[in-house]
């Protein structure tokens, strides 16, 4: 099977550029894989005046916290129905995903969320593409683009997955739990904005002190987020954590606080690897993420949304 659909490089590119206006979101992600997760839906559903949450995707995972993808997957859910109570948003829709990665890279995985994918997709505009945030295992997006090729020119996709481009592997969490998803995205021509982990979205460390002092007195919200933090280790002296699932939403919100540059589609290797090959179609790689300038804006919106004032 040929993924890669025909778009003309000029479409492309013009969906590759910075939307510089509201657009509508759907959030893919595996919340309770980590604490970064919930940091990242907080931050999109404060971030009302740059984009609209039309409905959050479970995705799976599978490592200690988890017992299979399955399970991943419904734990992630669960935490997204919390979260959603928390802030007072329980309008939102949130679907399962995935109880498995693909067989293969010709064969999708079925789930509620790929096919509220394709739905939502095909009733956008092309000229008004529905922008897909993704910060885990690409497998329900992968398998909505399989379900219904079309919807490339419909969507465009942020995530945050594999490692710097020139970094000596992509054995990254995201990427490597599903291979043939991840090709699936690097071939199949949708419009992509790639946050690579190590090299880049790394340096989205914080502190407990600094949740301290930012976030837990904030509300409800703010609390969760702090306790979520605090929780996530016995010992917080000298220690930072990555937070670098924001990447995706930062780059909505300001993407001069995230540069990136034009480049050709890389391809997975089988151990892991990238493989260069200047003959590919484009996507759009972050290459630095200002650190302080994220925070600071992720902050203020917390702050402001427990003086009920947020974006």
């Amino acid at each position: 099977m040929t993924l890669v659909q025909s778009m003309r490089e000029e479409e492309l590119i013009r969906k590759l550029k910075h939307p510089g206006r509201k657009v509508r979101i759907v959030m893919d992600t595996d919340t309770f894989n980590e604490i970064d997760d919930q940091f990242a839906v907080v931050y999109a559903l404060l971030s009302s005046g740059h984009m609209t949450v039309e409905a959050l995707y479970a995705a799976p995972f599978f490592n200690e916290l988890s017992e299979s993808p399955a399970d991943g997957m419904e734990k992630s859910y669960k935490e997204i129905e919390k979260i959603l109570q928390i802030a007072g948003r329980e309008e939102i829709p949130f679907y399962r995903g995935s109880t498995s990665y693909l067989p293969a890279k010709d064969q999708y995985a079925e789930s509620e969320a790929a096919r509220n994918l394709v739905e939502r997709a095909m009733a956008s505009d092309s000229e008004d593409p529905l922008y897909v945030l993704a910060i885990g295992a690409i497998t329900n997006v992968a398998s909505a683009i399989l379900m219904n090729p079309d919807i490339i020119h419909r969507i465009v996709v942020v995530w945050l997955g594999g490692h710097s481009l020139q970094w000596p592997d992509t054995r990254e969490f995201n990427l490597f739990q599903d291979v043939p998803a991840a090709r699936v995205m690097f071939d199949s021509g949708v419009p992509l904005v790639l946050i690579p982990c190590m090299g880049v979205a790394s340096n989205l460390t914080t502190s407990l002190s600094e949740i301290r002092d930012y976030v837990r007195d904030e509300g409800e919200l703010g609390k969760y987020l702090h306790d979520t933090y605090e929780n996530c280790a016995k010992d917080h002296y000298a220690y930072t954590r990555v937070i670098w699932d924001i990447s995706v939403v930062a780059w909505l919100v300001n993407p001069d606080l995230c540069p990136s540059i034009l480049v050709p589609s890389p391809r997975v290797s089988d151990d892991g690897c990238w493989i260069h090959d200047p003959t590919r179609h484009l996507i759009r790689c972050v290459r630095h993420i200002h650190r302080d300038g994220v925070f600071r804006g992720m902050f203020r919106k917390i702050a402001g949304s427990s003086r009920n004032d947020e974006d």
